[in-house]
């Protein structure tokens, strides 16, 4: 089956790969879009598996709070220029709002929570399919009660505090306050 230079530019844009490799993954599946895209993916799956041991030691946090749930995740990657990046800080959100509001056990259960029929494992191995670069969910927290969220320098610092009297979570005063103390502690 034949394809054309808008079928590799509609294969880039679904999974955000290079032309080269959507290319060859066209010619491998003679044109094939869902087999390009399935091939993609198991060619990303083994490059990912040989940069595991690289060190991802740049990153971002992120945190959710919402109906007296928090939750802060620490996403790392290889260099700050791919933690710095749109996609990037986007994944971490989104993975925080699932720690927040699936309860997992721990960072196992967090990788295996869905959301829109994709676990988080399979969002991260979509990101790195598109930037091929080592990404880790390194590790979260999650709250439940009167909580207050900041992160603070860029996403390289997150914080939840969780009142637990009524008075402290009803002045609004006491809320700035305990953000000023997370910061300057």
């Amino acid at each position: 089956m034949a394809f054309t230079a808008k079928d590799v530019q509609a294969l880039r844009e679904k999974t955000g790969c290079g032309m080269m490799d959507c290319k060859k993954a066209l010619v491998e599946c003679d044109g094939d879009m869902d087999a390009a895209v399935d091939y993609l993916r198991e060619k990303g799956l083994a490059s990912q598996a040989k940069k595991a041991g690289r060190i991802a030691a740049e990153g971002t946090v992120a945190v959710y709070t919402a109906d007296g749930v928090g939750a802060v995740v620490e996403v790392n990657s290889e260099t700050d220029f791919v933690a710095n990046g749109d996609g990037f800080k986007a994944l971490a959100a989104e993975i925080a709002e699932i720690a927040a509001t699936q309860n997992p056990a721990d960072l196992d259960a967090l990788l295996a929570c869905e959301k829109d029929g994709q676990t988080v494992e399979a969002k991260v191995q979509e990101l790195f399919l598109a930037i091929r670069e080592n990404i880790k969910v390194r590790r979260f927290e999650r709250f439940e009660g009167k909580i207050v969220s900041y992160v603070h320098a860029g996403g390289k610092i997150g914080v939840l505090v969780n009142f637990e009297t009524e008075v402290a979570a009803d002045n609004a005063e006491l809320v700035a306050a305990g953000k000023n103390i997370a910061i300057a502690n």
